[in-house]
């Protein structure tokens, strides 16, 4: 509650005029804010010894809407990250879906989100397909075609899903639509390595 009350108060900050003096009182309270969380003891991503073999990602069940948490703290769908997109995800059969509406702090050009930010969707919902088929993965390159803008302020779903495998190897492909508008597809490599090598060094012996 706190993280997305944060988020919008990050997206209303970009889109309205503040006075000097609203600006100093704010500056005032955020400070103060600030220092109370700084007293707080630092938060590390502990993944637990025993979910080590058969590591995934969390996966919704077919057609429910959740908040998908591989950490928390992710910056696309993580419900604790105040700086993130605050995605939604749900699945179709073996697509991966994923739902956002994206405020004014994610503007690119006037009335467009940034590019960077519609990539960081892409990726992630091509990461959840890693859940869906069982592997753990990383990005070894994404390609996106933009086709048309992505707006701010009306909601936008990507969709990906498992193109081929040969090995190590996957090839997932995406799209983004804003309304029935096809506004990014995209595909990516995907390299699937070992959990217990990839995740050691977050665990203590």
């Amino acid at each position: 509650m706190v993280a997305s009350m944060l988020r919008e108060l990050g997206h209303d900050f970009v889109a309205r005029e503040l006075t000097d003096e609203e600006l100093d009182a704010l500056a005032r309270e955020v400070q103060e804010s600030r220092d109370r969380v700084a007293r707080a003891p630092l938060r590390e991503r502990d993944v637990p010894l025993g979910t080590i073999k058969g590591f995934q990602m969390a996966v919704p069940s077919e057609g429910q809407r959740e908040s998908h948490e591989l950490f928390a703290d992710s910056i696309v769908s993580g419900r604790a990250n105040p700086m993130g997109l605050g995605a939604l995800l749900w699945r179709e059969g073996d697509t991966a879906v994923m739902e956002v509406t994206l405020g004014k702090a994610f503007e690119g050009a006037p009335g467009r989100s940034h590019g960077g930010i519609v990539a960081a969707l892409v990726d992630e919902t091509m990461g959840l397909v890693m859940g869906l088929q069982g592997v753990l993965a990383f990005t070894a390159q994404l390609n996106i075609a933009f086709l048309s803008s992505t707006p701010i302020g009306e909601t936008i779903i990507a969709r990906a899903w498992l193109e081929s495998r040969h090995g190590r190897k996957l090839t997932i492909r995406a799209t983004v639509q804003a309304r029935d508008v096809l506004v990014a597809e995209a595909d990516a490599l995907f390299i699937a390595v070992d959990p217990e090598t990839f995740l050691e060094h977050h665990v203590e012996s």
